[in-house]
């Protein structure tokens, strides 16, 4: 994927994020990340072992969030460490590549989790936490161009899975998992141009936005009908007409 390859800036390591954040405030709670080796092709050639860390909040959680991920104020209390200390030990689980990584994740919400925790601490490394969001890559922003709900909406992480027919591993919400789930989802985008072919057509299809002889050229490609130039010149005469 080309416009997958050009947004990595030729860089060969790829560390995927999720975080998980309080109800209300938003401050983290915990994260899941996995560092992996890119090819040229941008395809995973080798994958670290993942991580999850909880970290000690200052706000509390919510009952939403703790039905949701399962993580309470006691799991903060007992395994957590402090907003600063996480980002280190990130820094130090991604090694010398930490500088050279692009960061992605599933939707920019993790950035407004990170933003907020840096507010509520005023230890926060700010300077490792802006390499974060300097090489950062909202990767369901890419792959919803492509592949969309009936609705026109954007899948959630195992829905995009399903898609490729692959399932989803360990718990969602579990920030390690979805960090590993997220690899995987990126591995077969960037593999199975055949299936982002084929729902790229689809989503095509569904979108309002395109002039009447484009969606009806569409419509006869779905159908496996080719299109000639001079169809395709037939629909524009009859929609001037």
């Amino acid at each position: 994927m080309k416009n997958v390859l050009k947004k990595l800036k030729g860089r060969h390591y790829l560390c995927f994020l999720d975080f998980e954040g309080t109800q209300f405030s938003h401050e983290m709670i915990a994260y899941g990340a996995v560092l992996v080796t890119i090819d040229k092709n941008g395809y995973i050639v080798k994958q670290k072992t993942p991580v999850k860390q909880y970290v000690k909040a200052k706000n509390a959680i919510g009952k939403y969030v703790e039905n949701l991920t399962g993580i309470t104020r006691l799991d903060l209390d007992r395994f957590g460490i402090s907003f600063a200390q996480a980002i280190k030990a990130l820094k130090k689980y991604c090694g010398l590549h930490y500088k050279k990584c692009v960061f992605l994740t599933f939707g920019n919400h993790d950035m407004r989790i990170l933003n907020q925790s840096i507010s509520y601490n005023l230890d926060a490394p700010k300077d490792l936490c802006q390499i974060i969001k300097s090489n950062y890559i909202d990767f369901q922003a890419i792959i919803s161009e492509f592949i969309k709900d009936n609705h026109n909406n954007p899948l959630s992480l195992s829905h995009y899975l399903e898609v490729f027919n692959v399932d989803f591993d360990g718990t969602a919400h579990d920030p390690m998992y979805d960090a590993t789930n997220l690899a995987k989802l990126y591995d077969e985008f960037m593999k199975n141009k055949e299936i982002v072919s084929r729902e790229y057509l689809k989503n095509l299809n569904k979108t309002n936005f395109h002039p009447e002889p484009v969606n009806k050229a569409i419509k006869k490609l779905l159908n496996g009908e080719s299109v000639t130039p001079e169809e395709f010149k037939s629909y524009i005469d009859e929609y001037i007409d």
